[in-house]
């Protein structure tokens, strides 16, 4: 029988650990620690294991390790950070945010991650960083960007939000750059049960000045060394988070198991494009590609099937950089992109979701 499959359900996600979500927080009351506690101590210890990085800092959330994390490196008013022009807006937010302008790169159609190759082509006298995003889960070509950057002098910053706990070459996302964002956003593959964001880096000033930052520019109560803000990993979410990571890999492997599905099951299907198969993806997003996008939407809808467009609107067309005087057609990829994507429900908790999912698919095509 047909049910509504949600995009994502927190509480089925949620029901399996219930339990042990209830005692974090009854840990948390009795701890006595509010702020900046043990359970954050513990999470970003588990995070430089888990990462294979020697600092990392919790924060209030993703949008706030990239703003960070940049600030840390200097980069501030004059200067350029290359990245992609079809990721989430964040990404470019937290290179305004410190004054440096967003320079936009194309992405590869096939991967829909951008290339060192074609950063290449835009890096300029004031360029500083490269901000690599692994959308949807897919790990970016990192070798060549960091011969890139070596040549150039320039930084690398890992984006990181939607590919925790996917590796390249065996090394995880978020631990090549010299400074690197995560986030832990609930719907992201470590998923806290509200904000949260960590900084991954190797380098002891960037740790320090980033730790001192965090935390209104202080380390010691009351003793301010440089101008910060409050953006701090709250102490409940990082209980929870702790209680998370412990089926990390499960659910890692249940997302690939869920796409392996989708993709055997969508083959030849009209002129639908599916993610690449690659081992390293975690399918954070499942996103297909199809010029019947709006279509096949409606038709899900209708179905009892939600779907999300990751993203309708590519940041250089959005409202807020309307400064930049981009058209429509500066940036054809990105925004071929946003025309055709649709992200389809997956979540390691979706049972056998999939398949209401892939028979609604399957019938949408053959009515073309």
């Amino acid at each position: 029988m047909k049910h509504r499959v949600k995009f994502y359900d927190p509480v089925r996600e949620h029901s399996a650990i219930r339990s042990e979500l209830d005692a974090a927080y009854h840990n948390f009351m009795e701890g006595g620690f509010l702020i900046l506690g043990n359970k954050v101590k513990e999470f970003e210890l588990w995070s430089c294991q888990f990462l294979s990085q020697r600092y990392c800092i919790g924060v209030n959330s993703g949008l706030d390790a990239l703003i960070v994390a940049l600030k840390a490196l200097g980069i501030g008013l004059g200067d350029e950070v290359l990245v992609p022009s079809n990721t989430y807006i964040a990404s470019w937010l937290a290179i305004s945010a410190t004054g440096a302008r967003p320079i936009a790169v194309e992405p590869d159609y096939v991967t829909m991650n951008i290339t060192a190759q074609a950063c290449r082509e835009k890096i300029t006298s004031r360029t500083r960083a490269i901000m690599p995003v692994h959308l949807y889960g897919l790990p970016c070509e990192m070798p060549g960007f960091l011969e890139l950057a070596d040549n150039h002098g320039l930084f690398v910053i890992e984006d990181n939000a939607q590919a925790f706990g996917a590796a390249l070459n065996g090394q995880k996302t978020g631990s090549f750059g010299v400074i690197n964002a995560h986030s832990f956003y609930p719907t992201k593959n470590l998923g806290a049960l509200g904000d949260g964001g960590l900084i991954s880096t190797n380098d002891q000033t960037l740790y320090e000045w980033a730790l001192k930052y965090r935390n209104y520019g202080s380390t010691i109560r009351y003793i301010n060394d440089i101008q910060g803000v409050n953006s701090r990993l709250d102490e409940l979410q990082a209980s929870w988070l702790l209680v998370k990571t412990r089926m990390l890999d499960i659910q890692l492997n249940k997302r690939r198991e869920i796409a392996c599905q989708y993709t055997a099951a969508f083959q030849g299907l009209g002129d639908l494009i599916l993610p690449p198969a690659n081992s390293d993806h975690t399918y954070h997003i499942y996103a297909v590609r199809t010029r019947l996008r709006n279509e096949l939407a409606d038709y899900l809808r209708m179905n009892e099937i939600d779907t999300v467009i990751h993203y309708p609107v590519p940041p250089h067309l959005q409202k807020c950089y309307a400064g930049y005087n981009y058209v429509k057609g500066d940036f054809p990829v990105s925004e071929e992109l946003a025309e055709t994507v649709l992200s389809l429900p997956l979540y390691p908790a979706m049972g056998e979701d999939q398949y209401q999912v892939i028979e609604a698919v399957k019938q949408f095509f053959e009515k073309q």
